[in-house]
């Protein structure tokens, strides 16, 4: 009985805990998350990690990989492409076309716009085939990068995101691969901000629909088949005076194309009215210094590996309660960016709010032999 009492006080405190964390509006999605990038908490989520049909959204990786080459000066956007049969025949497969032929050779740049602004089949398997020679050895790779992220429910069987069995993803992935050409390929990203695209006379409308609606809205990606519904990632930024503020939503499985902008621009709407960004420390700033034993420096200084923010119930900001967990005894040595505790951050209900990897500022190496025998006795008599 007491054990159960203990449980069952845990599971009401837990859960008191969690009620003071403002709640989502109803979203009419099969699946959602809404992420905050500057901190990396998810803000809202239902069903982020069941596995769906990803449709176009599939096209995120399929940029990223391509930005990547860019990066790498493995294509140049001036670049011209075949257009193999492969990637004209797209057109039979029903879904949103660049409208390319085997007659032409576009630029990298080009295809690009065809692909993200489009969302062109055709342009994504001529992008896939400039990049590794084939279809086949692109998904490879795009599996390889997902694996490499940790992205455990996604699989790709394609490259432009048509049904395909075992082809799947998750909100939670899709939000991953989105956060990752944000914060990776900034000079690209501006690309899913384009309203239209006109290629060999053929004007094709952007149908993120966000973009002419909201005015923080600058990306990202739509997609649809019958099997995974409307789908949208959108992105939207604020500066604030403590700097600037993004918020990534990603809806699955909506009823309509007015359905996936209306419920985006909810969750969208909720992240910026319901929660706070606060900025915890600047990037370098000390957190706490502690003592250090055998180490040529009596104390290390600890902090996180860049600037801290958190993002937190409206008004809470100032009721943050933080508590350091740390390695004890420290020993030397120590290097740099290694990681020797946590940051556990509550509101002032205590509410999880965010889990902060402490890492050392600066290296401590090992002291004298005198100075070592000497700390190693204090440990023993401590």
């Amino acid at each position: 009985m007491r054990s159960l009492f203990a449980f069952l006080l845990a599971a009401f405190v837990a859960t008191s805990a969690s009620a003071q964390l403002p709640q989502p509006p109803e979203i009419a999605a099969r699946q959602y998350i809404l992420l905050d990038l500057a901190s990396g908490q998810v803000l809202a989520e239902r069903e982020a990690d069941a596995p769906a049909d990803p449709a176009s959204l599939t096209k995120l990786m399929t940029a990223y990989l391509v930005f990547n080459a860019l990066r790498d000066k493995k294509l140049t956007l001036e670049q011209t492409l075949p257009v193999s049969k492969r990637a004209w025949e797209e057109r039979k497969g029903g879904g949103s076309l660049m409208f390319i032929d085997t007659t032409m050779s576009p630029k990298v740049d080009e295809l690009l716009r065809g692909m993200i602004v489009q969302s062109g089949n055709d342009a994504s398997v001529a992008l896939a085939e400039g990049v590794a020679g084939s279809v086949e050895t692109f998904v490879e790779q795009m599996n390889r990068q997902a694996a490499a992220w940790g992205l455990k429910n996604t699989k790709f069987r394609n490259v432009t995101g048509l049904t395909e069995p075992g082809h799947q993803s998750t909100a939670r992935d899709v939000a991953v691969i989105a956060a990752k050409i944000i914060q990776e390929h900034p000079g690209f990203y501006p690309l899913y901000s384009l309203r239209q695209y006109t290629y060999n006379n053929i004007k094709q409308d952007n149908r993120n629909l966000l973009l002419g609606r909201d005015p923080s809205v600058d990306g990202m990606k739509t997609g649809y088949t019958d099997a995974a519904g409307y789908c949208l990632v959108a992105s939207a930024a604020r500066e604030l005076p403590n700097g600037k503020r993004r918020l990534v939503s990603v809806v699955l499985g909506t009823a309509s194309r007015e359905a996936r902008a209306s419920e985006s621009q909810k969750l969208l709407n909720w992240g910026w009215s319901a929660w706070d960004a606060i900025r915890l420390f600047e990037a370098g700033k000390a957190v706490t210094t502690v003592p250090v034993w055998k180490g040529a420096k009596a104390e290390a200084k600890l902090g996180a590996a860049g600037a801290v923010f958190v993002t937190v119930p409206k008004g809470e900001g100032e009721k943050l309660k933080t508590v350091i967990e740390r390695t004890d005894p420290l020993v030397a040595p120590l290097t740099q960016g290694q990681r020797v505790g946590t940051l556990k951050v509550t509101t002032a209900t205590g509410a999880k709010v965010a889990d902060v990897p402490l890492v050392v500022q600066e290296p401590v190496e090992l002291a004298g032999l005198f100075g070592r025998a000497w700390d190693a006795i204090r440990l023993w008599i401590k």
